[in-house]
């Protein structure tokens, strides 16, 4: 039957409709009853993003490489006295840190790009407002989202170690121990080369290559190997036999009188 007919059938379409109604009404509801049963998120859940204000440096890498230009800095610079110093140092302090929720699209590139982990996801997700003007979170509210942070994943113990947990274990160990990056280097040692340090291999040891013969001694049958420098046999020359030299009076070149 053409397309043509399926469309013209009446009732057909209610039919369908009320097949599938029916079919579900025999089986068990999977709505989950929020706000009164607690949803179960991932454990990596983008909810809200939370500051540690004592990690800002005001690099303001954050709100260069939002995309869509959701967060404002403002700071100002103070002058520290370090004893023993020749001049006091300067430091940034953190004045004001917004972020536009109405905006941002939680990309989470403002947390991969902060060098000093001052940003955090949280997994919190009820912070709706009815005027969307009260989306924008100052450091205070964003501070407040810290405890909500989870804490990080445990650490795999067939994985490589991290910089931090790397360095430590070299500043207890002292200089010259083995530390795990070092030992898992090491191979076993029934391995054939584990005694013998890698080298390339030469023309000879590469496969289907053979030695090259010694100078002078040419590959073919009975050869004679090549004269002495200066001694090439030659008729009226002398022992250098190179161009342009004085030949040799007849009868002192080793032949008959």
């Amino acid at each position: 039957m053409s397309d043509e007919g399926d469309r013209g059938a009446p009732g057909k379409g209610l039919i369908n409709g009320l097949a599938v109604t029916f079919r579900t009404m025999t089986k068990r509801s999977v709505t989950r009853q929020y706000p009164d049963v607690e949803p179960e998120l991932p454990p990596r859940s983008r909810g809200v993003i939370a500051l540690l204000e004592e990690n800002c440096t005001v690099c303001m890498l954050c709100a260069r490489e939002c995309p869509d230009w959701c967060i404002y800095i403002d700071s100002h610079k103070e002058e520290v006295v370090v004893p023993g110093a020749a001049r006091p140092r300067q430091r940034n302090v953190l004045d004001r840190f917004d972020i536009d929720f109405s905006l941002c699209m939680y990309c989470g590139i403002c947390i991969e790009a902060c060098p000093f982990d001052a940003l955090y996801w949280t997994p919190e997700f009820e912070y709706a407002e009815y005027d969307v003007l009260n989306l924008l979170h100052d450091k205070d509210r964003l501070g407040a989202w810290m405890p909500t942070v989870p804490p990080p994943p445990v650490h795999d113990v067939l994985g490589e170690p991290s910089k931090e947990e790397a360095a430590a274990a070299r500043k207890v160990a002292g200089p010259g121990a083995p530390t795990a990056a070092r030992t898992a280097r090491v191979r076993p040692a029934g391995s054939p080369t584990a005694d013998a340090p890698s080298r390339p291999a030469g023309p000879a040891e590469r496969p289907g290559a053979t030695a090259a013969p010694p100078p002078g001694q040419g590959s073919g049958e009975g050869a004679t190997p090549a004269p002495p420098p200066g001694q090439d046999g030659g008729e009226g020359t002398t022992q250098d036999g190179g161009e342009g030299t004085t030949p040799v009076p007849p009868g002192q070149d080793g032949g008959e009188a």
